[in-house]
C-alpha cells in the first residue's frame, strides 16, 4: 500500500524495484563477508574486488607443486635413474637364468611398449606418477588373446572401485571418451599409503610441506620484483613538491642507474644526502627458509639433497657424493623398483609362468656403466671366484667373445691350512 492505497500486482513490483534503487547502501551490506564465501573460480567476486591479483597468483602457484625446483629435480631423478635401467622377463631353465627373448613381455618392456612410446618415456612417465599421485596405470591391449601393447594412462581424474565379484574396476576420461576397464586389462602400480585400491598421492598427503615452500618463493619472487634491495635513499630537510621530487628521481634514473653509470661520481646540492642501505642475503632473498624448504622436499621423496644440488662442499664432491650415490640406490630406489617388479610379476605374468621360474626385473647394472673404476673392479672379482667367465664379461660390455673365454676360471694361491703345513714339512725333509 502506499499512502493507504493498495496498489495493484504490476505496481507493487515496480514500486519495489524502485525502493531497492534507491537504498544501495542496504545491498551493499547484505553482501557474505569476503574471508568466508570468496571463491576464486566466481567472476562477480572479481567484479566487486574481493578476490585480489596476487591472491589469484598464489592459487595458481600453489597448484603447482611440480614447479618447484627441489620437486622438480627430485621427481626427475627417480623417474629418469628408473626409465634408464631395463625392465627384462628372465627364464630359469635347469638352474639357469637367461633373458625370455621369445615371450611377448620381452619386446614390450625393454624395447617399444607402444605405438608411440619408447621404453624409456613409458617408464619415466610411470615412475613419474607413481611419486607425485602415488598410482602408475597402463592399459593393456590384446590381440587374439595376446598382450600387444601396454598405453600409460594419467592417474588424474582416474576412479578404482570394487565390484560385487571382487574384482577391481578402472573408470576414466581421455579425450573426452569414458572408458572402463577390469582389472584384467589394466597394469596398476599402487604407491606407499593410500588403501587397497589406490596408492596415497604424495602431493596431497605432503600438501603443507609443499605450499609452504610455494609461498616461501614466491614471497623472494615479489621482492626481487617489486625491487625490495634499493641500494640507498636520498634524504633531505628541505620539503619537495611534486615537480622537484620527480625531477629528482628522473635524474638519479638517467645518470647513475645501470651498468654503464656504475661508479659515477654523484653532485648532490639543497642539502640532499646518500644514504646507503645494508641488507643481508638472508633477510632479502630467504635463503635459509629457500633451503629448508627444498631439503623438506628432498625428505619426502627420500633423495639425498646433494643430489639435487642442496648440500654443503662436503657432500657434493669425493666421498661424501659416492656415498649418497650408495645410499640413494640401496634405500630409495631399490624399493621402488621391488614394488614395480612385484606388481608386473602378478599383473602380467600367469601363475604358471611364475611357478615355472619366470620373473620380471630391473638391471641394476645398468648404474655402473658410468662408473669405470668400480665395473672393472667388480668383473675381475667375479672372474677370479669363479662366478662368471670371460666371455660373460665381454658380453657385458659389447665385446664378441673369445677362444676359450667360455671356461670358469679360478686362482689357486688359497689352500688349506693343513696342506700348506704338509707341504712346508716336506720341503725341509727334502732338504736334510
Amino acid at each position: 500500500m502506499v499512502g493507504g492505497y493498495r496498489l495493484s500486482a504490476a505496481a507493487a513490483a515496480a514500486e519495489e524495484k524502485k525502493n531497492r534503487r534507491s537504498e544501495p547502501k542496504a545491498v551493499v551490506s547484505s553482501w557474505p563477508a569476503p574471508a568466508q564465501h570468496v571463491a576464486f573460480n566466481n567472476r562477480d567476486d572479481f567484479q566487486t574486488n574481493r578476490v585480489t591479483l596476487a591472491e589469484w597468483t598464489d592459487r595458481i602457484a600453489c597448484s603447482n607443486p611440480l614447479g618447484l625446483s627441489a620437486t622438480y629435480a627430485c621427481v626427475n631423478l627417480i623417474a629418469g635413474t628408473i626409465a634408464s635401467l631395463s625392465a627384462t622377463v628372465y627364464r630359469t631353465e635347469n638352474g639357469v637364468r637367461a633373458e625370455a627373448t621369445d615371450h611377448p613381455l620381452y619386446w614390450l618392456l625393454k624395447l617399444e611398449p607402444n605405438y608411440d612410446d619408447s621404453d624409456y618415456e613409458f617408464w619415466e612417465f610411470l615412475a613419474a606418477s607413481i611419486e607425485l599421485q602415488g598410482n602408475g596405470y597402463a592399459e593393456k591391449s590384446r590381440v587374439g588373446g595376446r598382450l600387444v601393447a601396454l598405453t600409460p594412462v594419467t592417474p588424474l581424474g582416474m576412479t578404482v572401485r570394487l565390484r560385487e565379484d571382487g574384482g577391481r574396476e578402472y573408470e576414466w576420461y581421455d579425450n573426452g571418451e569414458r572408458k572402463v576397464r577390469s582389472q584384467d586389462d589394466m597394469l596398476h602400480i599402487r604407491g606407499f599409503g593410500g588403501n587397497r585400491l589406490k596408492g596415497g598421492s604424495t602431493l596431497s598427503i605432503c600438501g603443507s610441506s609443499f605450499r609452504s615452500a610455494v609461498a616461501t618463493d614466491t614471497m623472494a619472487s615479489r621482492m626481487f620484483s617489486n625491487s625490495a634491495l634499493p641500494s640507498g635513499v636520498l634524504s633531505t630537510d628541505e620539503r619537495f613538491d611534486g615537480a622537484q621530487r620527480a625531477e629528482v628521481e628522473q635524474l638519479l634514473q638517467d645518470k647513475f642507474v645501470g651498468a654503464m653509470n656504475a661508479g659515477r661520481p654523484m653532485l648532490l646540492d639543497n642539502g640532499l644526502k646518500w644514504n646507503p642501505l645494508t641488507i643481508t642475503p638472508e633477510d632479502a632473498q630467504l635463503l635459509q627458509s629457500r633451503k629448508f624448504g627444498g631439503e623438506e622436499i628432498c625428505r619426502i621423496f627420500g633423495v639425498p639433497p646433494a643430489m639435487v644440488g642442496y648440500g654443503d662442499k662436503s657432500s657434493n664432491w669425493g666421498t661424501g657424493k659416492e656415498v649418497d650415490v650408495l645410499g640413494f640406490i640401496k634405500f630409495t630406489l631399490r624399493k621402488r623398483l621391488r614394488r614395480m617388479e612385484r606388481a608386473m610379476m602378478k599383473q602380467l605374468l600367469s601363475r604358471a609362468e611364475r611357478l615355472a621360474g619366470m620373473t620380471i626385473e630391473f638391471n641394476l647394472e645398468g648404474l655402473l656403466r658410468g662408473d669405470s673404476a668400480g665395473r672393472a673392479s667388480f668383473y675381475q672379482i667375479m672372474v677370479r671366484t669363479g662366478l662368471m667367465t670371460r666371455n660373460e664379461v665381454r658380453r657385458l660390455e659389447n665385446l664378441p667373445p673369445v677362444p676359450g673365454g667360455h671356461v670358469a676360471m679360478v686362482q689357486m694361491q688359497d689352500v688349506p691350512l693343513t696342506e700348506a703345513a704338509a707341504g712346508q714339512t716336506d720341503d725341509k725333509e727334502a732338504e736334510q
